[in-house]
């Protein structure tokens, strides 16, 4: 892991443990057990911290995606994929309570909206295809239901944990309706 990561993954738990305001450069350097200093000298301002944060919590989901996601040809694998995506997600709460809290300081922040828009485009570009090619008539917006419904699902495990929760059903639903 290379020092920045180790930086990005200490503000991440900054963040999913004690919200927005609790991210500074000193409670990022005490959570990665650096010297005093070490986050500024990566990320110069708070703004650069928070993007560094998007691009590592991207990466991160990313990485949860190659290994959970498999064959996604059908609809069916499809949905029980995005399932298993959103099972892990909710496992790591700290991480998605981090994501969160991101997505709510983009709301009041155009600057760190733009960057979850990129971040979405990004998604977009390897997405679009996979929805496309099982069936989607209009696979651009019915990609933005299906992550629209990772959040809703998400926000809800999160608030209300369940012990039966199986996100795949309602992704079985989803697609089920968009490939009618």
């Amino acid at each position: 892991m290379t020092r920045r990561q180790q930086v990005l993954d200490a503000a991440i738990r900054v963040l999913g443990t004690a919200g927005p305001r609790a991210l500074t450069h000193r409670a990022v350097d005490a959570e990665a057990g650096l010297a005093e200093g070490s986050t500024s000298n990566l990320f110069r301002t708070r703004d650069a911290l928070v993007g560094g944060v998007v691009e590592r919590l991207l990466e991160r989901e990313r990485e949860l995606w190659a290994t959970l996601a498999g064959d996604v040809s059908t609809p069916e694998k499809l949905a029980d994929a995005l399932g298993r995506v959103v099972e892990e997600l909710a496992a790591e709460r700290v991480l998605t309570l981090a994501r969160h809290a991101v997505f709510v300081d983009a709301a009041v922040r155009p600057e760190l909206g733009k960057r979850i828009a990129e971040a979405h485009e990004q998604i977009a570009q390897w997405a679009v295809p996979i929805v496309e090619a099982i069936g989607s008539k209009d696979p651009a917006a019915d990609l933005a239901l299906l992550l629209a419904t990772v959040d809703g699902l998400l926000t809800n495990q999160l608030a209300n944990p369940r012990p039966d929760f199986r996100p795949a059903r309602a992704f079985h639903v989803v697609l089920r309706g968009i490939v009618a």
